[in-house]
């Protein structure tokens, strides 16, 4: 597989390992505290955010939206878009590397972008994410009108499209609501009790079967055969079932071609495709007219995405309750439609209007906001966010550990250092779980009870006895602590490796 190269790629690479854990600090709770809890508006660096997700969330978001700079010198006041081309490579090389990490066996990332960048952003996604798992390139018809400035004018952008795993995506991937424009094709004109319906002009496949190649004759008397090269498209007791069913069509004299009827009130939705005209998904006029709705001017965001682009994709992408994740979240539209349509949801963005404008749209989608896509979904309001902010690093540059950093917090990073995975058990004890025939332990800030120095922090032989009473299954064992008073030989003996915090938790 051909790989990207550019300037700095090797600094950007390891700048993708080298990110500093940083703690994650929440500040205020807006609306259901409850639902607050599970939806997360992170103000900061969107790398190091990724970071202190990480130890939560690795391996649980379902879906990945962005809408990264565009490298085009004309993206608003809030983000450097007038990075040279490697350096726009550089930025989001480590970015996508975390973003893998976060996403599920099953999910996918989504990233909109233009022609400036998108040839050269699919490439290294291939690198990123596998070749493999390239799903699609959709084309967001954008505009409603050509630019009559330009001889050729754009009027479309990219929506590249990757999976943790193609299949496993593909195998889950739902379809989409019909439009009302497509809801108006279904008519009854023969007053079928099941209701509206459409016909396909299509009941012949191509290629010779010959128990598909009988004639069928209409209920007005005319005969029709396949067409040349062609056959019906079923045998011919699987025709005469649906013509005693009603469920065939030969035109208001009964005399055309079959057409098989398909029900309105059996159809679940469609499979997209990847042409998404403005009339179905939105465009950027309506978008911005959204954005004035909210904040009584468009000068902010010279380029938000409509309510209704992201709604397709999260449509496509999740089932109520599942994870969505923005780390570019500009004017908030991802958030906010992922609470209209019932996600969880993380949404990141480095400048003060996540304070100034993203916490007050979302304290209007919890009032019940009419706007966007809130008719279409019936939004009546409620639900919750937590606003936070990054902290300190979580190791100073000589490796000791931040003493802000809480016991819960240091288990889920060590748990996830540890076993790649998202750690989801609440962390209240030295017992921290098992995984892969290794059960792992920590003891830390007093964990124990004892908050002396150092108190209940030392490996010895009676706090070892302990943990053996929280994990009794005789299996291989893994223990933080500050120090160990243990002998060699029973840590051989017993299969116990112990690691001392904070040193082999900075160098590893």
């Amino acid at each position: 597989m051909p790989f990207l190269d550019w300037v700095n790629k090797n600094q950007a690479k390891e700048t993708a390992i080298a990110v500093p854990y940083h703690l994650l600090n929440r500040d205020s709770v807006h609306g259901d505290a409850t639902a607050a809890a599970e939806n997360l508006l992170v103000q900061g660096d969107n790398l190091l955010a990724l970071k202190a997700l990480m130890p939560f969330y690795a391996g649980r978001v379902k879906c990945i939206f962005i809408d990264p700079p565009y490298n085009t010198q004309s993206a608003f006041e809030h983000y450097d878009d007038r990075l040279e081309h490697s350096q726009w490579l550089s930025m989001m090389y480590p970015r996508l590397v975390l973003l893998r990490e976060l996403l599920a066996a099953d999910g996918s990332i989504w990233i909109t972008v233009d022609d400036n960048e998108a040839h050269y952003l699919k490439v290294l996604m291939d690198e990123v994410f596998g070749r493999g798992n390239f799903v699609a390139n959709v084309i967001w018809q954008k505009r409603i009108g050509p630019d009559n400035r330009l001889p050729l004018g754009d009027a479309h952008d990219h929506i590249l499209v990757f999976a943790a795993d193609k299949k496993r995506f593909q195998a889950r991937a739902n379809q989409i609501p019909l439009t009302a424009k497509q809801i108006a094709e279904f008519k009854n004109p023969d007053n079928d009790p099941r209701g509206s319906w459409t016909s396909s002009s299509n009941f012949s496949a191509q290629g010779y079967r010959p128990n598909q190649m009988y004639k069928i004759t209409t209920p007005g008397g005319a005969q029709h055969s396949p067409p040349q090269g062609r056959c019906w498209v079923t045998i011919e007791s699987e025709y005469q079932r649906l013509l005693s069913e009603g469920r065939m069509w030969f035109g208001a004299d009964g005399r055309g071609m079959p057409r098989k009827k398909t029900y309105l009130n059996e159809q679940k939705g469609r499979m997209s495709w990847t042409w998404w005209p403005n009339d179905e998904v939105g465009n950027t006029q309506e978008s911005k007219k959204e954005i004035i709705t909210l904040f009584g001017t468009e000068d902010i965001f010279d380029t938000p995405k409509p309510e209704r682009l992201i709604s397709r994709i999260l449509h496509i992408a999740t089932k109520p309750g599942e994870l969505v994740l923005d780390s570019f979240l500009g004017s908030g539209t991802t958030a906010a439609v992922a609470h209209k349509m019932g996600r969880q949801y993380i949404g990141i963005e480095m400048g003060e209007h996540a304070r100034t404008h993203c916490v007050p749209r979302l304290e209007k989608v919890i009032a019940g906001e009419q706007g966007g896509i809130s008719e279409a979904v019936e939004w009546k309001g409620g639900g919750g966010f937590s606003f936070c902010t990054l902290g300190e690093s979580a190791f100073d540059e000589h490796g000791r550990l931040n003493s802000d950093v809480k016991f819960s917090t240091l288990a889920a990073y060590i748990w996830h250092m540890e076993t790649g995975t998202a750690g989801q058990q609440p962390f209240d004890s030295p017992f921290l779980g098992v995984h892969e025939g290794k059960a792992y332990f920590l003891l830390f800030n007093g964990i124990l009870g004892d908050r002396r120095p150092a108190g209940g922090n030392v490996l010895n032989n009676a706090i070892l006895s302990h943990l053996r009473t929280l994990w009794p299954s005789p299996m291989p064992v893994v223990v933080y602590g500050e120090t160990v008073r243990v002998g060699p030989a029973r840590l051989v003996a017993e299969a116990i490796t112990f690691r001392q915090i904070p040193y082999d938790i900075s160098i590893r």
